[in-house]
């Protein structure tokens, strides 16, 4: 299926550098969901995630840009980010409908792990009967 990906035609050393890279926007991304999710209602909290994921496909490229600057010789410096995704590239990304590569399908995982911390339960604070 990610035979012609682009992801293998990196270096190994390139590759394992991409992944940790993701690893850490997934990581970052999912945390600040998990920060803007406390104390608000199930109402807020969709719309939330779903910002917060559009947010990620618009931006994210910038950063993954500037990792391929450190590994390819020549590529300018320059802005990537564009207009904002359509809601149907949205809804392709999480149904993994947009495109068959391992970039699309992991930021479709991405999508899903932020809506499982949105919805994940919040602990209430536990009353001490001398308060």
């Amino acid at each position: 299926m990610y035979n012609g990906d682009s992801f293998y035609t990196l270096s190994t050393a390139g590759q394992i550098g991409l992944v940790l890279l993701s690893l850490v926007f997934a990581l970052m991304t999912l945390g600040l969901t998990r920060i803007m999710m406390l104390r608000r209602p199930l109402i807020i909290r969709l719309p939330l995630w779903f910002f917060l994921f559009i947010c990620f496909v618009w931006a994210s490229p910038q950063g993954y840009y500037s990792y391929y600057r450190l590994i390819f010789d020549g590529l300018p410096a320059q802005w990537v980010i564009g207009a904002l995704p359509p809601p149907q590239q949205m809804i392709g990304l999480l149904t993994f409908q947009h495109q068959a590569t391992l970039s699309a399908h992991s930021v479709g995982v991405l999508g899903w792990a932020m809506l499982a911390v949105a919805l994940w339960p919040q602990r209430r604070k536990c009353r001490n009967a001398a308060d």
